[in-house]
């Protein structure tokens, strides 16, 4: 089992960081270098408590389909998402957002696990982990950036 966590300061207020950290829509953009799109289930605006999305990505050459459910919210400080069905053996994406000197301190922790055993372990360890932390960072720097910008009023109304 492999474990990520990043921080990123984000000079915008926490009520906007978390609703764009929750955007679909912002989410199908920043993942773009993956085409990663929405097949299933919610498919713009805020994902809520209880919902599921699916996404469809191209990781590593292999289109994959992955679902995911909210199954934790605690607005606007706490959401996690969890795999339902995917790739993964299992994986949990918890996002924490707190206040620190009149910015927003956005947190994920990423645990992940990969089937395949012994051969599982050692790709996760010798590549996945490492692009799954690049992932995420790449990310959170769109979210930071929209957060930012005036850009953010196209994802909150």
């Amino acid at each position: 089992m492999a474990i990520i966590e990043i921080e990123t300061l984000i000079d915008a207020p926490i009520n906007r960081c978390f609703d764009l950290a929750r955007s679909i829509d912002l989410h199908q953009i920043s993942t773009s270098k993956t085409n990663e799109y929405v097949i299933a289930d919610r498919k713009n605006g805020w994902i809520e408590l209880n919902e599921t999305v699916t996404w469809r990505a191209k990781h590593f050459g292999i289109w994959q389909n992955l679902t995911a459910k909210i199954t934790k919210m605690n607005s606007p400080y706490y959401f996690c998402d969890e795999m339902v069905k995917g790739a993964f053996k299992n994986f949990k994406h918890e996002h924490y957002f707190s206040i620190v000197h009149n910015q927003t301190l956005m947190k994920d922790v990423f645990i992940f696990q990969l089937p395949f055993g012994i051969i599982g372990s050692i790709f996760n360890q010798l590549i996945l982990t490492d692009y799954m932390r690049q992932f995420l960072i790449e990310r959170n720097q769109i979210v930071k950036q929209v957060a930012e910008s005036n850009d953010w009023k196209k994802f909150i109304p």
